[in-house]
């Protein structure tokens, strides 16, 4: 083989029957019925990143000390400035990132942790495609890498949630014992929303949405105390949870397995499992060729050894591309995260309302409607005054603006108008600008 050449332009028709013989030789516990494979009939998350996309720094060796860390200078929260220094970075020494590693729970919030994590020790001949990628050289080495599949994908049924936030679908996977949640933040949607996560076994719990980067499309949760089952002391036990890995020396060719429950949780058909390879690497997103569908965004990307490397975010400008956010931008920005802070957008997918106003009197007064915006379409006129945008009240066109850049593109809200000295009630839905 020509190793001079791109793995998808030299693998052809033994990467199709290798991932062919995964769809039939699955095991009982994972049924055919749940292989999804093919191009996606719908698309699993908001539009595509557009061509030209801003990608974040790669991350940098830290002189003298060989450490890793972020870029230097993050955007802050409102976009109007950086942040210098290494503050808000999170420090970790190369090959030090293992199960759960960069989540310092407290000793309060500790349970008691019987549910282990996800990874599993690949054998010794499965070591290279693990590490390299590429395609069994044996039947004996393809039957090998079937097998780890099967084991990476029994536990991570476990961890593999279906999220509803109101009539909004989507997953998660609960990285820590104490029911911290990964999803994505187009899921998510903004800090401080319930949501209802459904377990494998057709549990439900309530759950609350923390912080999020959606310039990454990257979400955190945190399931509500008090709802886990208990032992024979009555001592809550912990969450089944997934093994963190690290996104920062995967490469194109890679193997990789996706889980997730599109179109929501089904009892009969359980979690959906993917067996696929990495098709890219940028900073910003991976690119897969695991089939994403309309649900599955905020679900769970593992390597072969079933350590956590992504979260499923959303479909490329082509439905074949799977993009993915690398799993060290939860490590990088944690500490924001879990502060409930959210901030930044996907380039190409600013919220937009479409009016223009000014805060005379105290107030957010619409002064100008723009022709065929959101706004416009909605109903809103020009001399109205926004009382309330969907939960929050709005004071003054400050605080609307800022209603606004906490929405996403195509939610619909409903907005609360003073005209004519009476109440009026419409629904806007949010449009995308550069």
């Amino acid at each position: 083989m020509n190793h001079a050449m791109p793995f998808h332009d030299t693998l052809g028709l033994r990467l199709v029957a290798s991932c062919f013989l995964f769809a039939l030789a699955i095991s009982p516990s994972v049924s055919p019925a749940q292989i999804v494979n093919g191009v996606p009939s719908t698309i699993g998350g908001p539009p595509p990143l557009p061509p030209g996309a801003t990608l974040v720094p790669p991350r940098q060796s830290l002189p003298g000390t060989g450490q890793r860390f972020g870029p230097s200078s993050i955007q802050d929260q409102g976009g109007n400035g950086t942040q210098s220094g290494l503050g808000s970075q999170r420090l970790i020494p190369p090959g030090s990132i293992n199960q759960n590693a960069f989540v310092q729970e407290s000793a309060a919030d500790a349970f008691d942790d019987r549910s282990g994590g996800t990874f599993i020790e690949p054998p010794t001949e499965l070591q290279r495609l693990v590490e390299e990628g590429g395609v069994p050289t044996s039947l004996d080495q393809l039957r090998s890498l079937q097998r780890q599949q099967q084991r990476v994908a029994s536990l991570a049924e476990a961890c593999t949630v279906s999220v509803q936030i109101g009539p909004a679908q989507g997953c998660g996977v609960i990285i820590t014992s104490t029911g911290y949640v990964f999803t994505a933040a187009h899921v998510a949607m903004r800090p401080g929303k319930s949501a209802m996560l459904t377990l494998n076994d057709g549990r439900t719990v309530s759950a609350k949405t923390l912080g999020m980067n959606r310039s990454v499309d990257a979400g955190l949760m945190k399931i509500d105390p008090g709802q886990n089952i208990r032992d024979s002391a009555g001592r809550e036990l912990g969450w089944p949870h997934a093994s963190l890995g690290t996104s920062e020396k995967l490469k194109s060719g890679m193997w990789c397995i996706a889980t997730g429950h599109p179109g929501g949780y089904e009892a009969d058909r359980g979690m959906v499992t993917r067996v696929g390879r990495i098709l890219a690497v940028y900073p910003d997103r991976l690119v897969t060729d695991c089939a994403l569908i309309g649900g599955d965004s905020g679900g769970p990307l593992f390597d072969l050894s079933g350590k956590l490397i992504a979260v499923h975010s959303r479909i490329g400008n082509d439905v074949a591309d799977n993009l993915h956010v690398p799993i060290d931008h939860y490590n990088e920005h944690w500490d924001k995260m879990q502060g409930g802070n959210a901030w930044g957008y996907l380039p190409g997918f600013r919220p937009v309302l479409g009016v223009r106003g000014n805060s005379k009197g105290g107030i957010a007064n619409v002064v100008r409607v723009g022709p065929g915006s959101p706004a416009d379409q909605g109903g809103i006129r020009a001399g109205d005054q926004v009382i309330t945008f969907g939960e929050v009240d709005i004071t003054d066109f400050e605080s609307l603006k800022a209603a606004v850049s906490d929405t996403m593109p195509g939610e619909r809200v409903k907005i609360w108008l003073r005209r004519d000295g009476q109440p009026v009630k419409v629904t806007v839905e949010i449009g995308r600008g550069d």
